[in-house]
């Protein structure tokens, strides 16, 4: 039984619709456009904008496990709850430390948008390592305030941020080289579909970001109808964005200019040095700090349950007097600071991250087509019930495009990387059966 204090449903719903969708929004274009999107242009050139719609149209596959089971349920452990929910005890084990390992993406944030100040600051990019760990500092500090403050600063991130962007895309819109940007040369896909389509697995990390509001379930005042909605609305919404921008992104200056550099080579060419700044500090800035500011206090929920369910120790669950779980925080601060200080590159973090998960949500999308069997009457209720054949073709549907999300990451990775996903999974899996002979969960879901 969860210690006083320390569990999920110690939690206290604070979060409306708005405070959601400043959540995915921020979190969806932190990591896809300042962090991923020059990795992409390095790789395909000019035919970025498909690699986004690739990216796009697996997510949505990936996703709609996410909008069926979160229109009938409420989820105290986000992702977690959903995999025990539809996946069993084994599936729920194997996850602990498949999600444990996946955190090691934070850093990502922290090292990107120490990038983008040292280059408005005109800083020796050695220092970029020290400038993300002050940044990892500050975010951990203001998300063990607490999840008021939280939400109010992701919120006015997000405004700055959609403001910025729109800025840069209509300011560069006007200065790409439609003429010659659809021709077939050196730099239409300069590795072909494939080097497309692997871009398009990257920016699956992007793109994805809309799911992690699972993680505030328990935070959610009205969960099973706001989350579906913020999920869908704000994944489309940012799609469109993402296809403009990166247009502009790889259109306006020549391809070696670009390739693998950040936004604000761009943003310089396109705009007065003045709205430079200004796309810069609220841009990039608040892009990238709103993903690392989500990530800190979205995280650590289903950690939280994984120690009410026994897997981890419940101690490790602890709440401070703001209800925030600060030992899991600090751990989470721990481990980025460790990826930020082995050096390893922000491409490689977004693919080691993609690669085991992958595995949890063909499990999710498979087993979502038993949500009318497990909550019938939540079913027969929900704003997006289906026909059971209509059901399990759309979770096919997701369980196909999860896979192939997989497959494409796998392909960036070289021997050392998959080698290491392999053992992960091997391990995920070997935790997963030792350990659920002993463990076995209650269910961490509530029909609303």
């Amino acid at each position: 039984m969860a210690e006083q204090g320390s569990s999920t449903k110690q939690l206290v719903p604070t979060l409306g619709f708005g405070d959601l969708m400043g959540a995915a929004v921020g979190q969806i274009i932190g990591a896809g456009i300042m962090s991923l999107m020059p990795a992409a242009i390095e790789n395909t050139g000019r035919s970025v904008f498909l690699s986004f719609l690739v990216a796009a149209v697996l997510t949505c596959c990936t996703a709609i496990p996410a909008i069926f089971i979160t229109s009938v349920v409420k989820l105290r452990g986000g992702i977690y709850t959903q995999l025990h929910m539809v996946g069993g005890d084994l599936a729920a084990g194997m996850y602990v430390i498949i999600y444990v390992m996946s955190n090691m993406s934070i850093s990502m944030y922290g090292l990107s948008l120490a990038s983008y100040l040292t280059d408005l600051f005109q800083i020796d990019a050695s220092y970029d390592k020290w400038i993300a760990l002050v940044i990892l500092t500050a975010f951990l500090i203001l998300n063990l305030i607490g999840l008021d403050v939280f939400a109010k600063v992701q919120n006015l991130l997000v405004i700055i941020l959609i403001g910025s962007l729109i800025m840069f895309g209509v300011a560069g819109f006007g200065k790409v080289s439609w003429g010659t940007y659809f021709q077939p040369d050196e730099y239409w896909m300069p590795n072909g579909v494939m080097g497309m389509l692997e871009s398009g697995g990257l920016l699956v990390f992007a793109t994805g970001g809309a799911t992690t509001i699972l993680s505030y379930g328990a935070e959610a005042k009205n969960p099973t109808r706001d989350m579906p909605l913020v999920i869908v609305i704000s994944t489309l919404a940012v799609a469109v964005m993402y296809a403009f921008l990166s247009c502009v992104a790889a259109g306006v200056l020549p391809y070696e200019q670009v390739a693998g550099k950040n936004l604000t080579v761009v943003a310089d060419a396109i705009l007065p040095k003045a709205l430079y700044y200004v796309f810069i500090i609220g841009g990039a800035g608040c892009a990238l700090a709103s993903t690392l500011n989500n990530s800190l206090a979205s995280k650590p929920k289903p950690i939280m349950q994984m120690c009410d369910d026994g897997w981890l120790p419940q101690s490790f669950a602890a709440l401070n007097k703001k209800k925030v779980p600060w030992k899991i925080q600090i751990f989470l601060y721990i481990v980025a600071v460790i990826c930020t200080v082995s050096g390893l590159s922000i491409a490689i973090l977004g693919n080691m991250t993609q690669v085991a998960s992958a595995v949890s949500n063909v499990i999710i999308a498979w087993g979502t087509m038993r949500i009318p069997k497990l909550v019938p009457e939540a079913w027969e209720k929900s704003k997006f019930k289906v026909p059971q054949g209509v059901l399990n073709v759309l979770c096919v549907l997701g369980a196909c495009g999860a896979a192939f999300n997989g497959y494409l990451n796998i392909k960036k990775l070289d021997t050392n990387l998959i080698i290491f996903n392999v053992v992960l999974i091997g391990a995920s899996f070997i935790f997963g059966y030792v350990r659920s002979k002993t463990v076995h969960p209650e269910p961490s879901y509530e029909v609303m």
